[in-house]
C-alpha cells in the first residue's frame, strides 16, 4: 500500500519587490514522481539546493505543490480539510532539535504532542515510556533537555514524534549539526523504528554512511530525481554521483580506486566487511 503517492509534483518559490509584486520564480521542485510503500526506508539525497529538503517539506503539507498531485496515506496535501489528518499520518524532524524540544524535562516534551491531539492521560504516559524506551532514552525522562547531547536532544524529538504514533516519519537532515557519534545514535534509532515498529522512513540526507541501509535511495538535482535505485545499485555509479556533486562512502570510493588499479573488487562495497571479504578473495585468486 502506498503511503506517499505524488504525480508530477512542482513547487515555486517566489520573491517579490518592494512593491509586492513578483520579481521572480525559482522551482525548488520541478515534476517528481514519488512512490513509498508503507514500512519502507527510503533516503533522498542531493547537494545543497537541490531540492530535498523542498519536497520533505510536502510530506506533512508544510507546503502544498504549485503544481502537480501528492497524497500522503489518500489524502490531498491540497484539501485543507485534511491537514491534521496529514500531519497525524506524517510526523517531521527538523535539523535543529532545539527547533521542536520545548518541554522542561524529557517525558514532558515527549508527552506534549500526544496531549495536543487529546489523548487520555494514562495513554499519554504509555506512549511516553514506549517510545522513549524506543529511542534508548528511557534513563533520562526525568532530565532537563539542556543538559542533552546534540545527539541525546534528537533522539527526543524523535520520540516526541513516534509518541503521536505516525505511519511515516521524515527526518529533514536530522544530523546536520550533530558529531560523528551523534549522527551514529541517530541512525541507529530510525533504522530500529522501521525495523521494529514497521514505521516508514524518509530520511533526507547528505551523508552518505547513513542510507547504506536504506531500501531505496533517490537522488535529486535541480528539483529533480535524477537517479534511484538500491544503495548498491547506486553507489556502483561513482562518476554519475560525482557529477551531482555527491560524493560516496570512503569504503565504496577506496574499493572503487582499487578496482581502477586492475584488482577484482565488485562494484558497490557499502561496508568495511564486504571490502575485507572482497579483498581476501583476491589474496587468495593471487596465491594460486
Amino acid at each position: 500500500m502506498k503511503i506517499i503517492d505524488g504525480k508530477k509534483l512542482a513547487y515555486e518559490y517566489k520573491q517579490f519587490n518592494e512593491n509586492g509584486e513578483v520579481e521572480s520564480t525559482l522551482k525548488a521542485v520541478d515534476g517528481v514522481d514519488l512512490e513509498v510503500e508503507a514500512g519502507d526506508f527510503i533516503a533522498i539525497l542531493g547537494h545543497n539546493g537541490s531540492g530535498k529538503s523542498t519536497l520533505a517539506k510536502h510530506l506533512n503539507a508544510i507546503l502544498v505543490p504549485t503544481e502537480g498531485t501528492l497524497y500522503v496515506d489518500g489524502k490531498d496535501t491540497k484539501d485543507g480539510s485534511k491537514l491534521w489528518e496529514i500531519r497525524q499520518t506524517a510526523g517531521m524532524v527538523f535539523q535543529n532539535p532545539d527547533n521542536q524540544i520545548i518541554g522542561t524535562l524529557v517525558d514532558e516534551d515527549v508527552g506534549f504532542g500526544p496531549e495536543n491531539m487529546g489523548v487520555p492521560r494514562e495513554e499519554i504516559w504509555r506512549r511516553v515510556e514506549k517510545s522513549l524506551k524506543a529511542v534508548g532514552m528511557w534513563e533520562y525522562r526525568s532530565h532537563s533537555p539542556n543538559k542533552l547531547s546534540g545527539g541525546q536532544k534528537q533522539r527526543v524529538a524523535i520520540a516526541g514524534v513516534v509518541a503521536m504514533q505516525p505511519k511515516c516519519i521524515v527526518l529533514d537532515e536530522p544530523t546536520a549539526m550533530l558529531d560523528p557519534n551523534g549522527r551514529k545514535e541517530v541512525i541507529r534509532t530510525v533504522r530500529e523504528l522501521n525495523r521494529t515498529e514497521k514505521v516508514t522512513v524518509i530520511l533526507i540526507t547528505h551523508y552518505m554512511e547513513e542510507v547504506i541501509h536504506a531500501d531505496r535511495v533517490l537522488v535529486m538535482d535541480a528539483g529533480k530525481i535524477v537517479m534511484q535505485g538500491t544503495p548498491r545499485e547506486i553507489f556502483s555509479q561513482v562518476e554519475k554521483l560525482k557529477s551531482y556533486r555527491l560524493d560516496v562512502p570512503q569504503v565504496t570510493l577506496l574499493a572503487y580506486e582499487l578496482r581502477k588499479e586492475g584488482l577484482p573488487v565488485p562494484e558497490g562495497i557499502l561496508s568495511i566487511e564486504e571490502l575485507t571479504e572482497a579483498l581476501e578473495r583476491c589474496r587468495r585468486q593471487l596465491c594460486q
